[in-house]
Protein backbone atom coordinates (compact mmCIF):
# COMPACT_ATOMS: atom_id res chain seq x y z
CA UNK A 1 0.00 0.00 0.00
CA UNK A 2 1.33 3.40 -0.98
CA UNK A 3 1.28 6.69 0.82
CA UNK A 4 -1.96 7.65 2.54
CA UNK A 5 -2.75 11.25 3.31
CA UNK A 6 -5.20 12.36 5.96
CA UNK A 7 -7.17 15.54 5.32
CA UNK A 8 -9.64 17.56 7.31
CA UNK A 9 -12.25 19.52 5.39
CA UNK A 10 -14.95 21.43 7.23
CA UNK A 11 -14.13 19.49 10.38
CA UNK A 12 -14.53 16.06 8.76
CA UNK A 13 -11.66 13.63 8.41
CA UNK A 14 -10.86 12.20 4.97
CA UNK A 15 -8.26 9.81 3.64
CA UNK A 16 -6.59 10.28 0.28
CA UNK A 17 -5.04 7.23 -1.34
CA UNK A 18 -4.07 6.14 -4.84
CA UNK A 19 -6.65 4.64 -7.15
CA UNK A 20 -4.70 1.34 -7.14
CA UNK A 21 -4.76 1.22 -3.33
CA UNK A 22 -8.47 2.02 -3.33
CA UNK A 23 -9.12 -0.80 -5.82
CA UNK A 24 -7.12 -3.19 -3.63
CA UNK A 25 -9.37 -2.32 -0.67
CA UNK A 26 -12.50 -2.87 -2.77
CA UNK A 27 -11.15 -6.22 -4.02
CA UNK A 28 -10.40 -7.39 -0.47
CA UNK A 29 -13.88 -6.37 0.64
CA UNK A 30 -15.49 -8.20 -2.31
CA UNK A 31 -13.41 -11.32 -1.62
CA UNK A 32 -14.43 -11.33 2.05
CA UNK A 33 -18.11 -10.99 1.09
CA UNK A 34 -17.80 -13.87 -1.39
CA UNK A 35 -16.05 -16.04 1.20
CA UNK A 36 -18.80 -15.30 3.73
CA UNK A 37 -21.46 -16.43 1.20
CA UNK A 38 -19.50 -19.61 0.47
CA UNK A 39 -19.01 -20.27 4.20
CA UNK A 40 -22.78 -19.84 4.62
CA UNK A 41 -23.37 -22.62 2.08
CA UNK A 42 -23.74 -20.79 -1.24
CA UNK A 43 -22.51 -23.02 -4.03
CA UNK A 44 -20.02 -21.71 -6.54
CA UNK A 45 -19.45 -23.05 -10.03
CA UNK A 46 -16.14 -24.07 -11.54
CA UNK A 47 -14.77 -22.15 -14.50
CA UNK A 48 -15.71 -24.83 -17.04
CA UNK A 49 -19.37 -24.67 -15.98
CA UNK A 50 -19.44 -20.88 -16.18
CA UNK A 51 -17.73 -20.85 -19.59
CA UNK A 52 -20.15 -23.47 -20.95
CA UNK A 53 -23.15 -21.45 -19.78
CA UNK A 54 -21.73 -18.22 -21.20
CA UNK A 55 -21.08 -20.01 -24.50
CA UNK A 56 -24.79 -20.82 -24.66
CA UNK A 57 -24.65 -24.53 -23.93
CA UNK A 58 -27.85 -26.03 -22.58
CA UNK A 59 -27.91 -25.50 -18.80
CA UNK A 60 -29.61 -28.83 -18.09
CA UNK A 61 -26.81 -30.68 -19.86
CA UNK A 62 -24.11 -28.50 -18.29
CA UNK A 63 -25.36 -29.07 -14.74
CA UNK A 64 -26.09 -32.76 -15.38
CA UNK A 65 -22.51 -33.31 -16.51
CA UNK A 66 -21.20 -31.20 -13.63
CA UNK A 67 -23.10 -33.44 -11.21
CA UNK A 68 -21.63 -36.50 -12.95
CA UNK A 69 -25.05 -37.84 -13.90
CA UNK A 70 -26.05 -39.74 -17.00
CA UNK A 71 -29.24 -38.76 -18.76
CA UNK A 72 -30.71 -42.04 -17.48
CA UNK A 73 -29.89 -41.11 -13.88
CA UNK A 74 -31.37 -37.65 -14.30
CA UNK A 75 -34.51 -39.16 -15.84
CA UNK A 76 -34.94 -41.51 -12.89
CA UNK A 77 -34.25 -38.82 -10.31
CA UNK A 78 -36.52 -36.24 -11.95
CA UNK A 79 -39.32 -38.64 -12.89
CA UNK A 80 -39.12 -37.66 -16.56
CA UNK A 81 -38.46 -39.80 -19.60
CA UNK A 82 -35.02 -39.98 -21.18
CA UNK A 83 -36.34 -38.95 -24.62
CA UNK A 84 -38.04 -35.87 -23.13
CA UNK A 85 -34.86 -34.87 -21.29
CA UNK A 86 -32.88 -35.37 -24.47
CA UNK A 87 -35.26 -33.08 -26.35
CA UNK A 88 -34.87 -30.43 -23.65
CA UNK A 89 -31.08 -30.70 -23.72
CA UNK A 90 -30.93 -30.47 -27.52
CA UNK A 91 -33.35 -27.54 -27.65
CA UNK A 92 -36.09 -29.45 -29.50
CA UNK A 93 -38.43 -28.79 -26.58
CA UNK A 94 -38.39 -26.06 -23.95
CA UNK A 95 -39.69 -28.19 -21.14
CA UNK A 96 -42.73 -27.37 -19.04
CA UNK A 97 -42.36 -25.42 -15.83
CA UNK A 98 -43.11 -28.58 -13.83
CA UNK A 99 -40.47 -30.52 -15.79
CA UNK A 100 -37.88 -27.80 -15.23
CA UNK A 101 -38.72 -27.74 -11.52
CA UNK A 102 -38.18 -31.51 -11.35
CA UNK A 103 -34.90 -31.22 -13.24
CA UNK A 104 -33.67 -28.37 -11.02
CA UNK A 105 -34.55 -30.36 -7.92
CA UNK A 106 -32.82 -33.49 -9.22
CA UNK A 107 -29.70 -31.47 -10.07
CA UNK A 108 -29.85 -29.54 -6.78
CA UNK A 109 -29.81 -26.15 -8.52
CA UNK A 110 -32.22 -23.21 -8.56
CA UNK A 111 -35.00 -23.21 -11.13
CA UNK A 112 -33.55 -20.13 -12.81
CA UNK A 113 -30.28 -22.02 -13.30
CA UNK A 114 -31.99 -24.37 -15.77
CA UNK A 115 -34.86 -22.22 -17.09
Amino acid sequence: MGEIQKLTIDGKGYVLLSEDDYQDLVDVSDARAAKARIDAGEETWPEDVVKALIAGEDPVRVFRKHRGMSIKELAEKSGLSQPYLSEIETGKKEGSLDALRSIASALDVDLDDVA
